[in-house]
Parts: structure tokens; C-alpha cells; sequence
């Protein structure tokens, strides 16, 4: 059995200030079922293979441009449009975002991986692939396959209301995703790809170790 927890430099903000310190994540690691010997099922967590077949990569693709307010601002204007969730309060949402904050799409689900699914289908279906100028923003955490889902639809910017899974870190890092935590309020962790923030904040002292 792998490590429960892993160790990654974050950048915080909080209400405009910004620091810059380790965080502890929780691992996610691949699994591998065998049957007498023989490898059954592998739960697909390759960051060689999204790499490779990804159709947009984002490091190659215009840059985008964020301000942290308006990042801010979009957690309540998601919970504000989960029409579902306001009658039962068990579903998950996720939201495709303008630079500037706009609310452009958003599906329920039981499954967050299910209405990140619906969002790209759509955007699939109207022809509007790669979403290289949107923000995908779910109201759980982000774990490797919501990265891996936003890498592959060309999403540049993913963002969490919780904390991500140590895989998405590293998937984000290897493909250029910014990747976002702790999305509530005027607060904020950055685990990835900080220079799509504008303005880009600057940590006094550099990271600690």
C-alpha cells in the first residue's frame, strides 16, 4: 500500500494576500485488479498517455488571463443556477465559466464526473471544442479524472470548492493546467499554473521548504 498523503508547494490566497508553503494532499495512486495472476481491470491514471493523446494541448493554445476576484465570485453564481439542488441538496454541479466570471453552462448529477461528462458532450455537440477561454469549476474535489476530463476537453483553468487529489496535481503540472482548490469566498489554493492569474500574485520569500 502506497503513501496516504503527499507532500505539494501551493500557492494560497487569501482576501488579496498571498503566500506560498507546502500543502498535504491526499495520494491517489493507479490500481491494478488481478485475477489468478492475470491484470483484470486498471483504473486509466496515466499522465504519459493524456499527454500524448490529448487533441488540445494547452500548453499550446492562447494564453488565458484570470483575475482572482473573479474566480471569487464564481462558487456562489454556481450554487445560485443548481435549480436540482435547491429541492433535494444531493446533487453535484459543474459550470463552464467566462474569463470574466460569466455563468455559461452548467449540468447536475449525482456523479460530479457524470456533469463534467454532460458539459463536454454538449460542447461537443455544438462544435465549440477545445473550451480554451473557459473556466471548469465543480462542487467537489478534483481528483485525476476531472483533470484528466479538462485536459482533454482543452479546458485551461480547473477549479474546486475542495481540495485535489495528489495525481491532479502532477497531471496539471506535466500538461500546463491551472488548477485551483479551495475555491470559497475571498480564498483560494493555487496548486498549478499561477501564471494564468492576472494579476499574478507574487508570494513574498518564495516557497518555503
Amino acid at each position: 500500500m502506497g503513501r496516504v498523503t503527499e507532500r505539494r508547494r501551493v500557492l494560497r490566497i487569501r482576501d488579496g494576500a498571498v503566500s506560498a508553503r507546502p500543502d498535504t494532499l491526499v495520494a491517489e495512486e493507479p490500481l491494478e485488479i488481478r485475477l489468478g495472476g492475470r491484470p483484470l481491470a486498471i483504473k486509466k491514471a496515466s499522465l504519459e498517455a493524456v499527454r500524448t493523446t490529448a487533441a488540445w494541448p494547452i500548453r499550446d493554445r492562447p494564453p488565458l488571463r484570470v483575475a482572482p476576484k473573479a474566480l471569487a465570485a464564481l462558487p456562489d453564481r454556481l450554487r445560485a443556477a443548481q435549480r436540482v439542488f435547491d429541492r433535494t441538496g444531493g446533487l453535484h454541479a459543474a459550470g463552464l465559466f467566462s474569463p470574466e466570471g460569466e455563468l455559461l453552462d452548467l449540468r447536475e448529477d449525482i456523479g460530479r464526473h457524470n456533469a463534467v461528462d454532460k458539459l463536454i458532450g454538449r460542447a461537443l455537440r455544438s462544435g465549440e471544442l477545445p473550451l480554451s477561454r473557459r473556466i471548469l469549476l465543480v462542487s467537489g474535489r478534483a481528483s485525476f479524472e476531472l483533470a484528466q476530463k479538462a485536459v482533454m476537453a482543452g479546458v485551461p483553468m480547473l477549479a474546486a470548492v475542495s481540495a485535489p487529489s495528489s495525481l491532479a496535481v502532477d497531471l496539471a503540472a506535466e500538461t500546463g493546467l491551472t488548477l485551483i482548490g479551495f475555491l470559497r469566498g475571498g480564498s483560494m489554493n493555487v496548486y498549478a499554473g499561477e501564471q494564468r492569474l492576472d494579476p499574478s500574485p507574487q508570494p513574498e520569500g518564495g516557497f518555503e521548504k
